[in-house]
């Protein structure tokens, strides 16, 4: 990995501890720059294969989220030579 490009959320409070962890910078985006976190946008739409845009998350269950979680995180990507993130992930640390 050569680098994590992320957005502003308080999710990413611990990029310097990941950043050193991963031995890669942390960069996030502008605000309303889409184009500038292309895999996040990505991801975000194949959550809302399962949540639609503008629902609010306190309706879902746990178990329910969950299992999108699951399902995404094993989900092959051809950007990873059509492995799933969660090995890629894993296999890295």
């Amino acid at each position: 990995m050569k680098s994590i490009t992320t957005d502003n959320g308080p999710e990413f409070s611990a990029h310097k501890f990941v950043s050193e962890k991963i031995n890669a910078p942390v960069f996030f985006a502008d605000p309303y720059a889409s184009w500038q976190k292309g895999a996040i946008e990505n991801a975000n739409k194949l959550i809302r294969q399962y949540i639609p845009k503008g629902a609010d998350f306190d309706d879902f269950s746990d178990v329910f989220i969950k299992s999108v979680q699951y399902k995404l995180n094993r989900r092959p990507r051809d950007k990873l030579n059509f492995l799933p993130p969660s090995l890629v992930f894993f296999n890295a640390l």
